[in-house]
């Protein structure tokens, strides 16, 4: 699990066979309701917190996320891996802010972690808008940018299932993270004038 995924899996939530038994290598993954056994290296914002909802949320600092359109082609999504919580939906790649880190950093950098884009300096990109659900002691940051070149995203840890660019129009047709769905109508909102 990466520190990018605010609703990353929790780790104590499944076990893994330790029997030494022979596995097929698609066991795990990310068609796996297992964890994988290759996880990156934690970060100083991974862990869970609570919010004022009550609810456990992915991110010692807040957690922020990168909705990526690109005019041509729509908004990057990402199929969340089946071991994540709400496993099997689409959401925007992102995940927890470390310690000191801007959203804005931070939901580029779990962008460019998890689906190979933009790069690290998000060169290729303008920032338009920014939404927060704010729960207090925890809060998410949905950045809002537009690509001013092409990326192709490529999948880069065990997080994604697939990653696609999906027009805006058909963005309802998917089973979406129920955190993108709550939000989406004010998210596209925001987008509506840089359209």
């Amino acid at each position: 699990m990466s520190s990018s995924d605010p609703n990353a899996g929790d780790q104590n939530a499944y076990t893994h066979d330790t029997s030494g038994a022979s596995r097929d290598e698609t066991a795990y993954g990310p068609n796996s309701k297992d964890l994988p056994d290759f996880l990156p290296t934690r970060r100083s914002g991974d862990g869970w917190t609570l919010g004022s909802d009550g609810q456990k949320h992915w991110g010692l600092n807040g957690a922020a996320g990168l909705m990526l359109l690109d005019p041509e082609q729509g908004i990057l999504m990402q199929h969340r891996a089946l071991w994540s919580v709400e496993g099997g939906t689409w959401g925007f790649p992102g995940g927890a802010r470390d310690l000191g880190e801007s959203a804005i950093d931070a939901a580029v950098r779990e962008s460019f972690e998890e689906a190979g884009v933009p790069d690290l300096e998000a060169e290729g990109i303008e920032i338009l808008e920014t939404y927060v659900l704010d729960l207090g002691d925890w809060s998410y940051t949905t950045v809002i940018a537009r690509t001013l070149r092409h990326f192709e995203p490529v999948i880069n840890d065990p997080e994604s299932i697939e990653l696609a660019w999906v027009p805006i129009d058909r963005l309802t047709d998917y089973s979406l993270h129920s955190g993108v769905a709550a939000s989406l109508p004010a998210l596209l909102e925001l987008l509506r004038p840089h359209l």
